[in-house]
């Protein structure tokens, strides 16, 4: 009953236009075709492991009505409504000052809600032996490591010492050396070769009274800020004080803010079939594939394409001749087509939209 689970489902997931709108991001739709959303299904990965009364969503106060629909499990005041994006860390520290107010023992762990997992029981013995490891290190900040199955230069990357991963057991929590942005190409190589990096999944462990503590030490001003409000979390003042005092907390992510200066964070080296499904070429990764190599969804007949997306959404029809290595996707009255290989251009591409 001390864990927690804070699920962050903010964003918009632009690099999904035009299936993921500011209307219906990302996280609410089944772009994986499961026939369940995102945020469900990371609802249901954690569920074994955290008791439904303790779950958190933050979100966009436009998606709260998602939210419910989606997680009708949850109650209306479990579903946090920020006023703007600020980043991760100003999301996590408002989770955690409600959290303040209902269990000051609380274990926690903090996940996007827009990521795949392929093995839940392992994923959730991963959870489990992070929480433990808490029980003895409360000051600890964890985050899990991914082992890497390929030269990713879309991921951070998490250090250990070379001793440790090479004696790493798959039950064991190894110290962090260093974090590491985003590499180039050749620098992923060589960091997949030397052994001891691995992706950072996004995905955060810690205590209540430790990762307050982190924000004490490192983002004091953010902790100025919503000690201003610490008794009105979890009264019918919290969102007037959220709407008033939140746009003044610094943008800023919790890897930046907190992870990265901490002494004393760890990972898990672990391998349960993660992925981000960040963009559209992380999608055609995983997606199912015809003999051809197309990831085909919807109403489509596909001629001569060859390792090609076409996603149209239910209610239309396609006829698509000749591609190769290109995506075309339809949804509410947008269409994309474009190289996969330019897809990180999709971004820039819809400004001109607006």
């Amino acid at each position: 009953m001390q864990n927690y689970c804070i699920i962050m489902a903010g964003g918009i997931g632009s690099r999904f236009w035009p299936l993921s709108k500011d209307n219906f991001p990302k996280q609410f739709l089944d772009i994986l075709g499961t026939g369940k959303s995102f945020i469900r299904s990371t609802y249901e990965r954690f569920s074994p492991v955290i008791p439904d009364e303790n779950f958190l969503v933050v979100t966009n106060a436009a998606y709260k009505g998602l939210v419910l629909e989606q997680l009708p499990m949850l109650k209306p005041e479990q579903v946090l409504c920020e006023p703007a994006r600020r980043n991760t860390a100003p999301c996590i520290a408002y989770a955690c000052y409600r959290i303040q107010n209902q269990c000051k023992d609380a274990n926690i762990v903090v996940t996007p809600a827009d990521h795949l997992v392929t093995n839940e029981v392992e994923f959730q013995r991963v959870i489990r032996l992070g929480f433990n490891f808490l029980d003895q290190h409360p000051d600890a900040l964890m985050t899990i490591g991914i082992k890497p199955s390929r030269p990713e230069t879309g991921y951070g990357y998490i250090q250990v010492k070379k001793s440790e991963a090479r004696s790493q057991k798959q039950e064991e929590v190894v110290k962090v050396e260093l974090f590491k942005e985003k590499p180039d190409y050749d620098t992923a190589v060589k960091f997949v070769a030397d052994g001891n990096y691995f992706w950072n999944s996004g995905i955060f462990l810690w205590t209540l009274k430790g990762i307050l503590n982190a924000f004490r030490r490192d983002l004091p001003a953010m902790v100025t800020l919503f000690d201003e409000g610490k008794d009105k979390f979890g009264t019918h003042e919290e969102q007037d004080f959220i709407n008033t005092r939140f746009l003044d907390c610094q943008n800023i992510s919790i890897d930046y803010g907190i992870m990265e200066k901490s002494p004393d964070t760890f990972t898990i080296p672990a391998d349960f079939g993660w992925s981000d499904i960040g963009t559209w070429g992380s999608l055609f990764t995983h997606a199912k594939k015809d003999a051809d190599g197309n990831a085909l969804r919807g109403k489509v007949v596909s001629v001569n394409n060859h390792n090609t997306i076409v996603n149209i959404e239910e209610g239309t029809e396609a006829v698509v001749e000749g591609l190769e290595d290109y995506l075309v996707a339809y949804r509410d009255h947008s269409l994309l087509v474009c190289k996969l290989h330019d897809e990180q251009q999709i971004k820039v591409w819809i400004e001109g939209l607006k």
